[in-house]
């Protein structure tokens, strides 16, 4: 968000909290892109805020509602009712703030487990959400709209056209299993607490095999995940450099340093297989 929006959305987040009986003396900017994350003091809540009809947070209470038991998902505000609040255009959700333990990207064994173990208690759950297809036809629609994705490059524009035809044509016809997933469950989405490792924003979920989740996670942690099929989660990892890239060339993307970020992805892209894990693109070589 610009500076402009992250001051009425701290104003927005702060006077939900308030009227809830949650004291904010003080609050602090954890993130800011599209979305915005504030930790509130001192009772120390987590907000995560974004423009109304800019986000699907009722799917994010209602699953982290359902996986609070059995997932390693991060909780919902207990002090408050789980919903979501909006006040002066903005949708408010709130969290518990967890104090930074580990880097989950240092604990790949561990990291590894509470995915897989994500994956086991999303199979228990029955909600409607998109399919993995889904989304990349969003990214085929930006693609092939140059007011939309105004910065693309015509050979640049081509590569995604292609890659994002022949990758999701070529795992479809796989024909695996698929489940709910996480939809992008890469470090900056898992939190290493003092009681292992938790998963936040559940608004991307889908339905798909679980390589499209491993596709998103550094190499040293879907080498531990079981049972992983290896071609698949090659295609799959093409097919998430591609998809990120159309995001990052995105009319108002707000991701810091997203076209820096856009060109590293392009690259890899044109430098073939075997394709580079999303953490080693953004990570190593940025």
């Amino acid at each position: 968000m610009h500076t402009r929006e992250v001051a009425r959305a701290r104003h927005a987040a702060t006077a939900i909290a308030s009227a809830l009986d949650l004291r904010v003396d003080d609050v602090v900017v954890l993130h800011n892109s599209n979305k915005l994350a504030l930790r509130l003091l001192p009772c120390d809540a987590l907000a995560r805020v974004a423009f109304i009809g800019q986000e699907v947070a009722e799917l994010e209470v209602e699953l982290a509602r359902r996986l609070a038991r059995e997932g390693p998902v991060a909780a919902l505000e207990p002090r408050v009712e789980p919903r979501v609040y909006e006040r002066d255009g903005f949708a408010v959700t709130l969290w518990t703030y967890y104090e930074p333990a580990a880097r989950a990207e240092d604990l790949p064994a561990e990291y590894a487990n509470a995915l897989e173990r994500l994956h086991v208690a999303m199979r228990n759950v029955d909600v409607a959400t998109p399919h993995f297809t889904d989304r990349v036809a969003e990214a085929q629609e930006l693609v092939a709209s140059r007011d939309s994705t105004p910065g693309l490059a015509d050979a640049d524009r081509d590569l995604l056209r292609s890659t994002l035809r022949t990758s999701r044509h070529a795992i479809g016809e796989r024909r695996v299993a698929e489940q709910l997933l996480h939809g992008e469950p890469h470090p900056g989405n898992v939190l290493g607490t003092g009681n292992g490792l938790v998963f936040i924003d559940l608004e991307t979920c889908c339905r798909g095999p679980v390589e499209f989740d491993l596709a998103h996670v550094p190499e040293a942690v879907s080498d531990c995940y079981p049972g992983a099929d290896r071609q698949l989660l090659e295609e799959c990892r093409r097919l998430v450099l591609a998809m990120v890239a159309t995001w990052r060339a995105e009319r108002g993307d707000q991701l810091p340093d997203r076209e820096r970020a856009g060109q590293l992805l392009l690259s890899a892209l044109r430098e073939g297989p075997p394709w580079p894990t999303l953490d080693d693109v953004m990570r190593t070589r940025g």
